[in-house]
């Protein structure tokens, strides 16, 4: 193993987890997480070399992995949008069938947000990180994420028929969406 593999893995093992949970949110219905993660690991390990800052490692993982879903997201636009092939294939994970579905919606709705509210959500909300760290990501300040946090709330509230999630405080994560992934 050479160094700068080394030195990657180093990086990587300290933000897998946050960096799993990502791609999870993030190739929802569009390709399985795990091939989103193997790809970015792979095409982020043959690119190591051009990132200057190694503080900015996380920053680079999400760029790779949310290329990459781009690209497929831009290929999927040509195919049929039900495969009961593959819908059969899909494993049972464990969870009770109204769990599953509310999540699918969940998932759908998100899907459905603006491009910045919707990687403000997933990165604070899924992915747990905070809105300094979300602000560093997504280069802006934290005042904008938190009214990405803001309207991409309300909504899903208006979508969800919620009061309640519209009253949330925005530097606290959100309780009613949170128990759909606990």
């Amino acid at each position: 193993m050479t160094d700068q593999q080394k030195e990657f893995l180093n990086h990587y093992e300290s933000i897998h987890e946050s960096f799993a949970r990502f791609c999870h949110a993030r190739a929802y219905g569009i390709m399985e997480a795990e091939d989103l993660i193997a790809e970015s690991v792979l095409k982020a390990l043959e690119n190591f070399h051009k990132v200057k800052d190694k503080k900015a490692f996380l920053s680079f993982m999400f760029s790779v992995a949310k290329n990459i879903v781009n690209n497929k997201y831009r290929r999927l636009k040509f195919h049929g949008a039900y495969n009961e092939n593959y819908a059969t294939t899909i494993p049972d994970e464990g969870m009770d069938v109204e769990t599953k579905h509310d999540i699918e919606i969940l998932y759908k709705m998100l899907n459905e947000l603006p491009e910045k509210q919707k990687e403000a959500l997933i990165l604070f909300e899924i992915s747990g990180f905070s809105i300094k760290e979300v602000a560093d990501i997504q280069n802006s300040k934290e005042s904008a994420v938190k009214q990405r946090l803001k309207r991409g709330r309300e909504n899903l509230a208006n979508k969800f028929k919620s009061d309640q999630l519209k009253s949330e405080p925005i530097d606290a994560r959100s309780s009613i969406l949170m128990s759909m992934f606990l």
